[in-house]
């Protein structure tokens, strides 16, 4: 790369947004499913972000993040704490950039490259042309191959984003026009292809496709709960997967005509939730139980959790049907467990990316606890961390065993576990108290 004035700094400015599932990527919303648009904006954006990094890094170049949407703290949540960021000022997306370029001249930076997120296939050498190119030129672009720019550079404050139809296939000619009509010399680098349609995507990315949720639901005789959790869970975003482990009522039957994908499997709730697993297509996974009910708008909880790269798992909070003192303490309980200890259970509805998941080995091949054991591996990779939102769960099993004793019971797992009891042996114990109501 070529000398720079030494007076004057450089700046490069990733202009995009926080990605929210039904406000990102819209146009691609038939295709992906709000959430899943939303991820394809995140990972493309912090690819960018990586490589801007990247040169950021080698050319001691300023380096900030122009953001619209979210909070400045789900930004640096997001793309860490060490990021500077700046919101983009309200308006037009013209208002916005030139604003963006206004504050950098502002600052005292000689050449300023602003960069979309958009385009996966952005590499340092692109931008190490572009600011060797405003050594000769007033501007630089990167046209993108529908009509307009995924890169945009100037060495001082031109208005020459007034009065362009943003959003047509006429932007990068009429800016160019602009440009040209005020004598100024313009770069271009090569074209490159952005994400906008799902023709774009199956180009750019071929086999990125629906789902960004698989849910899995082991089952075993849950004819009069099956439909309930599928009908809370379904939605554009998830697959539903029910994995029967044998039953002999309807449930089969009945998860088929509730509209899930219905597998058969031995029975045992690792070995289902695993065989669900194996055949799922999200890139995330929530693992459901059938006498559980998700809460409304749960995908946008799970997407927005999962933001953090830090927390490799989360659940919800725990909370049960009936409205009894004795269920409210075991509530408090569980909840309290759940975010200060960091150890949610299965009815608590887990969810995990579905890589890491595979490189954890999946759920333990146990009798009993299989989740708890599940979760304790799996925060060895980072944090795990409860939703605010409420999953509810039949109290069934309390009331058929005694609220008071499946408590004790469930304690004695509990520390038999920490103990190092085989769970084989805590496991006959833990069935006669749910008198063979779960799977």
């Amino acid at each position: 790369m070529g000398s720079r004035d030494k007076h004057l700094r450089d700046r490069l400015i990733v202009f995009g947004r926080y990605p929210v599932p039904g406000k990102t990527k819209t146009r691609l919303i038939p295709v992906l499913g709000p959430s899943g648009a939303a991820d394809l904006q995140r990972q493309i954006t912090e690819k960018t972000f990586k490589t801007a990094q990247a040169f950021a890094s080698k050319y001691r170049t300023e380096l900030y993040v122009c953001y619209d949407g979210g909070s400045e703290k789900q930004m640096q949540r997001w793309l860490g704490s060490h990021a500077l960021l700046r919101m983009q000022r309200s308006g037009s997306l013209g208002g916005r950039m030139e604003a963006a370029f206004c504050e950098a001249f502002h600052d005292g930076c000689g050449r300023v490259v602003l960069i979309g997120t958009d385009v996966p296939q952005v590499k340092a050498l692109h931008l190490e042309e572009a600011f060797d190119a405003l050594k000769e030129n007033d501007l630089v672009f990167g046209p993108s191959t529908d009509g307009g720019y995924w890169l945009v550079g100037l060495k001082e404050p031109m208005p020459i984003f007034h009065n362009i139809p943003w959003g047509t296939t006429g932007v990068l000619a009429q800016t160019f026009s602009s440009s040209r009509d005020r004598g100024l010399l313009t770069y271009c680098l090569d074209p490159l292809a952005d994400i906008d349609t799902g023709e774009d995507l199956e180009h750019a990315l071929p086999g990125w496709a629906r789902p960004y949720l698989s849910i899995v639901i082991p089952a075993l005789n849950e004819a009069d709960t099956i439909e309930a959790a599928i009908r809370h869970a379904r939605c554009d975003d998830a697959e539903i997967i029910v994995v029967d482990g044998g039953s002999t009522d309807e449930t089969a039957m009945r998860a088929t005509q509730a509209g899930a994908r219905v597998l058969t499997s031995a029975r045992g709730r690792a070995l289902q939730q695993n065989r669900g697993a194996a055949v799922a297509e999200g890139r995330v996974l929530l693992f459901l139980h059938a006498d559980t009910r998700l809460p409304e708008k749960y995908v946008f909880q799970v997407f927005e959790t999962l933001m953090d790269p830090g927390v490799v798992l989360g659940a919800f909070r725990f909370k049960t049907d009936p409205d009894s003192p004795s269920m409210r303490f075991i509530e408090a309980a569980t909840n309290f467990r759940s975010r200060f200890l960091r150890l949610p259970y299965g009815d608590q509805a887990l969810f995990i990316r579905k890589g890491l998941f595979q490189e954890c080995g999946g759920f333990p091949q146990v009798p009993i606890a299989e989740d708890l054991l599940f979760v304790r591996h799996v925060s060895k990779h980072g944090r795990v961390l409860t939703s605010s939102a409420e999953a509810v769960t039949s109290a069934r099993r309390w009331r058929s065993g005694g609220t008071l004793r499946t408590l004790l019971i469930n304690q004695i797992v509990l520390f038999g576990l920490a103990l190092g009891i085989a769970p084989e042996v805590l496991a006959s114990l833990y069935r006669r108290s749910a008198n063979g109501t779960k799977s």
